[in-house]
């Protein structure tokens, strides 16, 4: 549905509803007006009646008050005198007869019936004298109502035409008025039309301040799809960069290999083409990671023990830190810590944190430690070792992508890594730079309602 279509609609519906109401009311006003001007016209037709009555001694009315009389108000009058004796004087035969006593020196109506017909009578009763006799006149002056109600629809139906007028010159000033109203909307949906993929810079069109809001919006949105291109554009080529070296590795090796005669030799050279194998497929996956991570908002977030996935980890960890004689230890607290979250992403935290103390903790390392403990409302990792450590003016570089404190392996995303998925947990990083030796405490939001569910379920 187009916008002036829909304020089309929604102007002119209350407009009607409205107009509707103005004519039920006009019409009960038309009907009020016309009685009050019908009531007038017979008393003046009973005025004049009387006043001719009294001056011409009941022989006749005057042309004027015939002409009144005649067509007063658009509807015939009847009338009937009587005079003094209730003798009578002149008019219709049989007036009609009110239902109660009439009071005297007053005008007096109500409605009757004469000859089939609704009538709305005035009865005056004065004192005159005619002839030479003297007593009350009863004037008697009626009209039918019918003509009463066709004045009233007249007047009804006129105030319907011109409200149905100005509602159609309403209506019509609506509708070319919205498109009016909508054209700089039109102009900026054309210029916007005309931009290209590349292009996009902010919205510098003016427009309504009704949509300058829309704009804005869409102007920093625009500004955050630009910024994100350029991350990703930077991302791909810094992983470009990072790749090239161990696909030129594993090129270089396999190569080399076939000139291999000796045996041994050639088991070197094959162990030393898994290895490269190794590092780039495990490079491949940290990117594969951290793009997700950046990008892929639906990762599965539930609930699970973090003990469980920190025992998970070690275990298989535990083999490679011991074959280079290096003390590992691992304390879990005896209840569960529960966590809402994605237990996959959580484990390459550690193993990251791991890796990373392998690869950077220098020769002097000789121990690493995994401790889990649980607070009222967060669920707390520790990793730590007794390596070379890092100084406070080193831990941003160190939580850079593709950044090194020192030359060595790894490809610089371990860390980075590490932060993204605590960000996404909503957790948080508190890293203890010191001499010998390095310490990472994550911590993590606890799920209470999950932990009672667990151990109900243990139980």
């Amino acid at each position: 549905m187009s916008l002036r279509l829909r304020l089309f609609l929604v102007i002119l519906p209350p407009l009607f509803l409205v107009s509707i109401l103005l004519g039920l009311w006009r019409f009960a006003a038309a009907q009020q007006t016309s009685e009050e001007l019908f009531d007038r016209s017979l008393l003046a037709g009973a005025l004049a009646i009387s006043r001719d009555v009294a001056i011409s001694d009941g022989d006749a009315l005057s042309p004027s008050t015939r002409r009144l009389i005649s067509d007063a108000g658009g509807g015939e009058l009847f009338y009937h005198v009587t005079g003094p004796g209730g003798y009578y004087v002149t008019g219709y035969a049989y007036p009609p007869r009110p239902v109660g006593p009439v009071a005297r020196d007053v005008p007096v109506y109500y409605f009757a019936d004469y000859r089939g017909e609704e009538m709305r009578v005035l009865r005056m009763i004065e004192s005159r004298t005619i002839d030479t006799l003297s007593g009350d006149t009863v004037v008697t002056v009626w009209q039918r109502v019918s003509d009463r109600s066709a004045f009233a629809r007249s007047l009804a139906l006129r105030a319907a035409v011109i409200m149905a007028g100005l509602m159609t010159a309403l209506a019509l000033v609506v509708w070319f008025g919205v498109q009016i109203g909508l054209r700089p909307l039109n102009d900026l949906q054309a210029a916007i039309q005309r931009r290209s993929p590349d292009d996009l810079g902010p919205i510098r069109r003016p427009v309504p301040h009704e949509v300058s809001g829309i704009v804005s919006t869409l102007n920093r949105l625009l500004g955050q799809v630009q910024d994100s291109i350029g991350a990703h554009q930077a991302f791909i080529s810094d992983a470009a960069h990072q790749l090239r070296n161990p696909a030129a590795a594993i090129l270089a090796l396999a190569e080399t290999l076939p000139d291999a005669k000796n045996p041994s030799e050639r088991a070197r050279r094959e162990e030393q083409l898994v290895e490269a194998a190794r590092k780039s497929a495990r490079l491949s996956e940290q990117l594969l990671s951290l793009e997700r991570l950046r990008y892929d908002t639906s990762t599965s977030m539930v609930p699970f023990d973090l003990n469980t996935v920190v025992e998970d980890i070690c275990r298989s960890f535990a083999a490679k830190a011991l074959s280079r004689d290096i003390d590992f230890a691992l304390s879990l607290t005896p209840e569960p810590l529960p966590l809402r979250g994605n237990p996959v992403l959580v484990g390459e935290v550690l193993i990251n944190l791991l890796e990373n103390a392998l690869k950077h903790g220098g020769p002097g390392m000789t121990a690493i430690g995994v401790r889990t403990m649980g607070e009222a409302e967060a669920v707390i990792l520790t990793v730590e070792d007794d390596g070379v450590g890092i100084s406070a003016d080193e831990v941003g570089t160190a939580f850079r992508r593709f950044s090194q404190l020192r030359h060595g392996e790894g490809s610089g995303l371990g860390l980075a890594i590490v932060e993204q998925v605590v960000l996404r947990h909503e957790g948080r990083i508190d890293f203890d730079p010191r001499e010998g030796g390095t310490t990472f405490r994550l911590r993590f939001p606890r799920q209470v309602g999950e932990a009672a569910a667990g151990e109900r379920q243990a139980s």
